[in-house]
C-alpha cells in the first residue's frame, strides 16, 4: 500500500484523484458503490508486480475527487468523458479496463464510444446490459434498494439518520448477502441491517474507517445520482456491440445474479449477444465484493486475462 502513489489531475473543470503503481501497459480500475479507489488495493499491487501500470481513480464526486457543482446532474457520460481525458493526460493510448459494479457500465460504455482506445475489458459483478423504461424495473419488488435509491430524497433521508461510518457498514453487510435487499413499505433500506451485525471477516475495522473517512469528505450526492438515478441513460451509439476481448467474473453468491434474471442472462450465453468475445468465470462462495473477499484468486484470474491480451 505504501508504494501506491496519489495525485490529482485537472479534468473537465474538476480535480480528480488517481492512485497509481507500477510500469508497463496501462490498466485502469473503475470502482462501484459504496467503493472508491481503495477497493482495488489488492489488485493494483498484484497487477503492478506482474508488469503493468495499475491506475485506480475516484470518480467525480467520490472519495478524494472533487464534487461537481450540481451532482444531481452527473451522468455516466461524464464519467466516460473524464476517463478519456485522464488517459490523454497520462499518455495511455490504449488501455485495459477493469470495472466493478457500476464501474462495469463505465468500462463498457467507454468501449462502445472509444473502441480504438480499448485493448480489453474485465468486469466484476455486472455484465453488459441494456436497460430501457420498457424493461426496467420489470418484476423487481417495489422495496428493492435500487428502486428506493432512485427516489429523489428518500435515500438521503435514510442515510441522514446515521453517521457515515454506520451507513457504509450497513451497506457493505447488506451487499455481502446473496439475497435481494428488499424493504417493506413502512421500512427504510438501512433498517434491513442491525447496527450490531458484524463486518464480513475479510473487511477489517481499518478498511471500514478508510471508506468512512473518504465518504465523509465526498458525501453521497453524486453516488446516488450515478449509478442509481442515471441507470436508464442512453449509451449514445447506434450499435450496442462491445467487440473488445472481455471477461466477466461473478461470485456464485452475488445477489446481483438475482437481479432481473441476470443469472439466466449470463449462464445461457445471452450476455454474449452484445459482447461476442466474452468469457465468464464464476467464483464459488464469492459475494458482490469478490475482489476484496478472495483477492488472491481474483488476482490470478485477472493477471491471466491481462497477460493474454496485453
Amino acid at each position: 500500500m505504501d508504494n501506491i502513489s496519489h495525485s490529482y489531475l485537472d479534468i473537465r473543470g474538476l480535480k480528480l484523484h488517481i492512485s497509481e503503481i507500477g510500469t508497463g501497459p496501462g490498466v485502469v480500475f473503475l470502482h462501484g458503490f459504496p467503493e472508491i479507489w481503495y477497493s482495488w488495493r489488492h489488485q493494483m499491487i498484484a497487477v503492478a508486480n506482474a508488469g503493468f501500470r495499475a491506475i485506480a481513480p475516484d470518480f467525480r464526486g467520490y472519495g478524494l475527487s472533487e464534487k461537481p457543482i450540481e451532482p444531481e446532474k452527473t451522468t455516466f457520460k461524464d464519467l466516460v468523458d473524464d476517463l478519456l481525458v485522464m488517459l490523454d493526460i497520462l499518455h495511455i493510448p490504449k488501455v485495459i479496463l477493469i470495472g466493478k459494479d457500476f464501474g462495469a457500465r463505465v468500462a463498457y460504455h467507454f468501449g462502445l464510444v472509444h473502441p480504438e482506445r480499448v485493448v480489453a475489458i474485465a468486469t466484476l459483478g455486472v455484465p453488459f446490459v441494456v436497460l430501457t423504461p420498457e424493461t426496467f424495473p420489470g418484476n423487481l419488488p417495489k422495496g428493492f434498494y435500487v428502486l428506493r435509491f432512485r427516489e429523489p430524497g428518500r435515500a438521503e433521508q435514510d442515510f441522514a439518520r446515521f453517521d457515515v461510518k454506520t451507513v457504509i457498514k450497513k451497506i457493505y453487510i447488506m451487499f455481502t448477502a446473496s439475497d435481494l435487499q428488499v424493504a417493506s413499505e413502512d421500512q427504510e433500506i438501512l433498517d434491513l441491517v442491525d447496527e450490531s451485525a458484524p463486518l464480513p471477516a475479510w473487511f477489517t475495522p481499518d478498511d471500514l474507517q478508510t471508506y468512512a473517512d473518504l465518504y465523509d469528505k465526498s458525501g453521497f450526492q453524486t453516488a446516488l445520482q450515478v449509478p442509481y438515478r442515471a441507470w436508464l441513460e442512453d449509451y449514445g451509439v447506434d450499435e450496442l456491440i462491445v467487440r473488445a476481448p472481455s471477461l466477466l467474473i461473478m461470485g456464485e453468491k452475488d445477489y446481483a445474479l438475482k437481479f432481473g434474471g441476470f443469472e439466466h442472462y449470463i449462464r445461457s450465453g445471452m450476455a454474449k449477444n452484445n459482447v461476442p468475445n466474452l468469457e465468464t468465470t464464476f467464483v464459488p462462495d464469492g459475494t458482490h465484493f469478490v475482489q476484496e473477499q478472495f483477492p488472491d484468486e481474483i488476482n490470478k484470474i485477472l493477471i491471466k486475462f491481462l497477460s493474454k491480451h496485453a
